[in-house]
């Protein structure tokens, strides 16, 4: 039976959460990008001499932190999209978001998928024009924010954070930064610097395994992250504890260079709709986070949330 406290920390949470996505959050696209459809998303150049059709297509996954793996994981899916574009496709293992952002920006990288914090920073900045997400077999999608600590490390709740060690895992991340740094301050009046040390660790896998590794006192993380490397046996659940679980958050965002010649662009868009997950090793890799399909997304309103998380940081793209 939930206690009183825990009760009231879920109503907050909640209220917070509900007034950040009723809440508008003002667009910030670069003005090297047009929207006359007003979606938030670079429209394709209307200049035709401006569109691309590369010989060779590059996608790329959210940083992980072992990307040879995900190499493997995406080999069959690549395949897939090389027999409707009719072209090679081959995987970038990219090592930060930054390094992700920049190769879409100088135009190295033609399909992506961007982590949910980092997604609005690549659609103002870098004509990322995201249409699709991972979703349970009913379509139900997202993943939790959640705060971990190890065993024995004498946190037990999230007020007890103050003057300890919480691991973020970059600025750009969603649930690695900046819904817990927003939570933390609104629910329990922590701010991170003052009231608690901050580090980042560059992934979430490299945060967690920090945590049951002991190097980090706590770490805020995406819990669904935390199921696929419990899937794979790279962590047990009696290595860690959760203080702290968030609402659903949209997960990572997949789309294409705003600028890709429009019949490729729909030929990338089918790859996606139309893989067959059954089998194959993303449907191994992924189960443990109860994927199963992709399904279509809306920009606009499904990352309504994370702008405005974005907008209560006084987050500004500092895209040109």
């Amino acid at each position: 039976m939930p206690t009183r406290i825990g009760s009231l920390r879920a109503l907050a949470m909640t209220a917070l959460l509900s007034m950040l996505m009723t809440h508008s959050a003002q667009a910030q696209l670069s003005p090297r990008y047009q929207d006359s459809n007003r979606d938030l998303v670079a429209d394709l150049p209307a200049d035709e001499s401006a569109w691309r059709d590369p010989r060779i297509l590059i996608f790329a996954y959210t940083p992980v932190e072992d990307p040879a793996l995900y190499t493997q994981v995406w080999d069959e899916f690549i395949t897939h999209m090389e027999g409707l574009t009719g072209k090679e496709v081959r995987f970038f293992p990219v090592q930060s978001n930054a390094a992700q952002l920049e190769a879409m920006r100088a135009g190295r990288l033609h399909v992506a998928g961007f982590n949910t914090g980092s997604t609005p920073v690549a659609v103002n900045c870098v004509g990322f024009e995201p249409f699709a997400m991972m979703a349970a077999e009913d379509g139900s999608f997202g993943y939790e924010m959640e705060i971990i600590t190890y065993p024995d490390s004498g946190i037990e709740t999230p007020a007890d954070l103050a003057g300890r060690q919480l691991a973020f895992t970059s600025p750009t991340s969603n649930s690695g930064f900046k819904a817990p740094s927003t939570l933390l301050l609104s629910e329990f009046g922590l701010n991170a610097g003052d009231d608690y040390r901050t580090t980042y660790s560059g992934s979430h896998d490299n945060s967690i395994l920090g945590v049951v590794n002991s190097d980090y006192e706590a770490a805020a993380v995406a819990n669904e992250v935390l199921r696929r490397m419990q899937g794979r046996d790279v962590v047990r659940a009696e290595q860690y504890r959760s203080i702290y679980k968030s609402l659903t958050f949209p997960t990572t965002a997949y789309g294409i260079a705003h600028n890709l010649h429009p019949l490729l662009a729909q030929q990338i868009r089918d790859a996606f709709f139309t893989f067959d997950w059954e089998g194959s090793a993303l449907q191994r890799e992924f189960a443990d986070a109860g994927m199963a399909s992709f399904i279509p997304i809306n920009y606009q309103q499904h990352w309504q949330v994370i702008r405005n998380i974005d907008e209560a940081n006084d987050t500004v793209y500092n895209c040109d």
